[in-house]
């Protein structure tokens, strides 16, 4: 029974590990009844007219590059090719943005109600990456990724920045209707 139970502990302990390995918050909306599979080329469209607001993405080119280049992967490894000249069925645009957030955790989970004095307020910085899908015939949007994480040593750390990068495309992409 002995040897049972801790190897419940484990499990549950691994699970744990595993919960909290990425804070990345991803998730999408998709047209009802969308056919994604009559879909074979896309485009970039023109760049956001919106700023970040954020210098450090503004102006930096290593992040539009993994960005396109990511979901250019993502598309492709679905069957739809990126056409850089010519019409094409889908028009991608993204948008990126850096703001203050707060983070309110209670010290002792334990209690039904917690008192609130024993509560840390925390500031951090999340970033939210949005792609957008918009079927050029209609001009609208059929599909729509998003993903938000903490930028905490991202914006200084390109490695960092291409993994997260990464990890967010992949994420929202994998949400993308199934082909009929």
């Amino acid at each position: 029974m002995n040897r049972r139970l801790r190897l419940s502990a484990l499990v549950a302990y691994a699970f744990a590990l595993t919960a909290c390995a990425s804070s990345m918050s991803v998730s999408s909306h998709v047209e009802q009844g969308l056919d994604f599979g009559r879909y074979r080329t896309f485009a970039w469209g023109p760049a956001d007219a919106l700023p970040t607001g954020d210098p450090r993405l503004d102006a930096n080119p290593f992040f539009k590059d993994h960005m396109q280049g990511d979901v250019e992967k993502g598309l492709a490894a679905r069957g739809i090719a990126l056409v850089t000249s010519g019409p094409s069925d889908l028009q991608i645009h993204y948008h990126a943005n850096i703001s203050q957030r707060m983070n309110v955790r209670s010290v002792d989970a334990t209690r039904a109600y917690g008192n609130p004095a024993d509560d840390q307020i925390s500031e951090y910085e999340a970033g939210t990456i949005v792609v957008d899908i918009v079927d050029t015939r209609t001009q609208r949007v059929i599909w729509r990724g998003w993903a938000q994480d903490a930028v905490k040593g991202m914006l200084n750390n390109s490695d960092k920045m291409a993994d997260q990068i990464q990890e967010a495309v992949t994420r929202m992409l994998a949400r993308l209707p199934p082909k009929l």
